[in-house]
């Protein structure tokens, strides 16, 4: 789901002239679909959707499979794979997430059956077509909804992004969340808990950090380069000044879209969709300029939660969200160690850090 702001130009007639096209490519695609019976609801149009583009190692355990791979070569994996395809696939990190969204597309099917404002579920892989009959065993026996398939056979699958107009990307590679990242994609690298937890299956649950992944990192430099008495001074005299997005700010964003569909229907209290801030902030001294910048982008956050340096992980723990990110790793390694799916966001100055560690 795109939008443009309102200095944003204009098409040019070319562009006009191929989202034109590509809109009649879908109403006859539409046409081709009404015609035929099915329970499975059509996937939405891309630009009206919040694409989730999720890698095979974020979906499933292909930790076995990964390490036939480094050893052994393509060629032995794909014939394991081929070998295995009838064998189900075990959940990976970001499967309970993705889980979580398609029971809020049903919600949303439910009140609003003719709108195409919801989840669309990506598989973005660079596997080889051949494993592909495995994937979708996998899919089907856990019942996901999951039509849209890029198997790029060895080769990135960065590239294709864009062009489904991908709004978060998922995956267990840091080299291309780093490389999406940098290409102005809400990207995160997916890290499996070591703890087994029960996660709603009610209701989405989604924790943010806040500087370097919902807002800039520009207060999180002051921190590092100069000090902690400095970072309360500069956040108290910019109060008033809202910070700049980061890069999930926009899938904020989304999900308070398809909240406000909810509440539209009088399903405040039973709104499928929950969102946390965890912070290392202090409330009384940086806070303030926090929640005013949410409230200046007309956003809401259900539940804020200032830690004042205190460890993450036991909160996390309260909260039990499908999934948790952070652009800093020794709390996405504590989060690990209690039992939270935590997604690392490499944005910001902790990566400096974190590589010079």
């Amino acid at each position: 789901m795109s939008g443009s702001g309102p200095e944003a130009a204009q098409p040019s007639d070319a562009a006009e002239a191929r989202l034109q096209e590509a809109e009649r490519d879908w109403e006859a695609a539409k046409a081709f679909y009404d015609n035929l019976v099915s329970k499975r609801p059509r996937p939405p149009k891309p630009q009206h959707a919040i694409t989730v583009a999720v890698s095979s190692r974020a979906l499933f355990d292909l930790v076995e499979e990964r390490r036939i791979f480094e050893e052994q070569g393509v060629e032995k994996y794909v014939e394991y794979q081929q070998e295995n395809e009838n064998v189900t696939l075990k959940p990976g990190p970001a499967f309970y997430f993705v889980k979580a969204l398609e029971h809020v597309n049903a919600r949303l099917l439910e009140l609003y059956p003719d709108d195409e404002e919801r989840f669309d579920i990506v598989l973005m892989t660079n596997n080889h077509a051949q494993v592909g009959v495995r994937l979708i065993n996998s899919i089907n026996h856990y019942g996901l909804t999951i039509e849209r398939f890029c198997m790029t056979g060895g080769k990135s699958p960065v590239g294709y992004l864009t062009a489904y107009l991908t709004n978060l990307y998922l995956s267990a590679d840091s080299e291309k969340v780093q490389e999406a990242i940098e290409a102005g994609i809400a990207s995160a690298t997916m890290f499996t808990a070591n703890k087994d937890v029960t996660y709603s299956d009610t209701q989405l649950r989604v924790a943010f950090d806040g500087d370097a992944v919902l807002f800039s990192d520009e207060s999180e430099q002051i921190v590092k380069e100069q000090g902690l008495d400095r970072f309360f001074e500069h956040e108290q005299l910019n109060e008033n000044k809202p910070l700049a997005q980061g890069p999930l700010k926009g899938f904020l964003e989304d999900l308070g879209k398809l909240q406000k569909k909810f509440y539209a229907k009088n399903e405040r209290l039973n709104c499928p969709i929950r969102t946390f801030l965890v912070t290392a902030r202090s409330a009384a001294s940086s806070g303030a300029r926090v929640l005013k910048t949410l409230r200046s982008w007309g956003l809401e956050i259900d539940e804020a939660l200032f830690l004042a340096g205190a460890p993450k992980g036991p909160i996390l723990v309260k909260i039990r969200p499908h999934i948790f990110f952070d652009d800093q790793m020794f709390h996405i390694e504590g989060a690990q160690k209690l039992g939270t799916i935590a997604a690392h966001v490499p944005y910001g100055i902790a990566q400096k850090y974190h590589k010079s560690a």
